[in-house]
């Protein structure tokens, strides 16, 4: 049995609980398919009513997928690994998305990357005083996937390209109002949530412990980042953030990988990537399969987790250098299909 994931029937629930906490429950390949098995077992069970995803310590639901081993075998040349783990990883996103069983996150802490791909999709997510969610890919050379490209390219006023460039960190409330997250739920009482849900398997039981939305500064300051994205595009984007306001958030986005930053501009303005799903994980494929051989992957991650300098050197010194050129390699299709067999 994998130590790193528990799963197991609890009463009228599905129950999987990431084991983790010492690397903020960062996912594993073996986690993945674990979780995939598990969903279909309890699809067609009648015994189930419900599925409920949570994770052990407080730091964190799932702060992504565990990049080290991505990198150790990227090193190594072997970039079918990631291509595959990325294909796999998809393919369990749009199942949560498509699930016919109410599907019930619990996200304290951190959830990020990763973790926002198998809590985000579900029908019912729960946030709490600690919640922070966020795709800050960009930052490790990588661009929003997981579907998270979906999500945000479904928002207006291209919020979701000022979320996904600069990696912005949602609190409970901004996460429901971007449509990240479902419910608040005071933390103190997510134990007793889930009690009554394993011991119900009823979705409405959840009501009584349901709290008011806490405020939210997206929502407070919508209007400015409207305002500020409105011709938002490669050459402008930085002008765009320009606003006291973007402060921290134009620092980040400085930070991140021109090229990461680019092609998440590019992604979240096809129109197709908000349409479904399974066009969002394919635009996103395209430019993660890539990622590690011909993009800053590698370098993020070095800079990030492996020699922790933060300092990455890459391949563009700025997004005005990236060309359509540069872009045009991971804008070519590639089959999640094939990596799946």
């Amino acid at each position: 049995m994998d130590k790193d994931i528990f799963i197991r029937k609890n009463g009228y629930a599905g129950h999987i609980t990431l084991n983790r906490p010492e690397v903020l429950n960062s996912l594993t390949y073996q986690m993945i398919q674990s979780i995939e098995v598990a969903l279909d077992e309890w699809e067609n069970d009648k015994n189930v009513s419900l599925v409920v995803i949570d994770a052990l310590g407080d730091r964190a639901f799932c702060a992504g997928g565990d990049i080290q081993i991505l990198y150790e075998n990227g090193s190594k040349g072997n970039f079918q690994y990631g291509q595959k783990f990325w294909a796999d990883e998809y393919r369990l996103n749009e199942k949560i998305f498509k699930y016919k069983k109410p599907f019930f996150a619990f996200m304290q802490g951190f959830t990020m990357g990763g973790g926002v791909g198998i809590s985000c999709h579900g029908s019912h997510r729960i946030v709490g005083e600690t919640s922070q969610i966020a795709m800050p890919e960009c930052s490790i050379g990588l661009v929003p996937d997981v579907g998270g490209s979906y999500l945000l390219a479904k928002l207006e006023g291209n919020l979701g390209i000022f979320l996904g460039a600069t990696g912005k960190r949602m609190k409970a409330g901004d996460a429901i109002f971007c449509n990240f997250a479902d419910f608040f739920i005071p933390e103190a009482k997510w134990v007793e949530t889930k009690s009554v849900l394993f011991e119900t398997g009823k979705v409405a039981s959840i009501d009584q412990f349901v709290s008011k939305t806490p405020p939210s500064k997206i929502k407070e300051n919508k209007n400015i980042i409207y305002d500020s994205m409105t011709d938002v595009g490669i050459d402008t984007i930085e002008s765009c953030l320009q606003n006291p306001l973007f402060e921290k958030e134009l620092r980040n986005f400085k930070s991140n990988s021109p090229l990461a930053v680019a092609y998440t501009i590019t992604m979240l303005k096809d129109q197709t990537v908000s349409r479904k799903i399974s066009n969002a994980l394919d635009k996103e494929y395209q430019y993660t399969a890539r990622s590690q051989e011909f993009g800053d992957f590698q370098e993020g991650i070095r800079a990030a987790v492996i020699d922790k300098d933060r300092n990455p050197k890459w391949k563009h010194a700025n997004i005005k250098e990236v060309t359509q050129e540069d872009l045009n390699l991971f804008l070519k299709p590639m089959s999640r299909k094939k990596m799946e067999e």
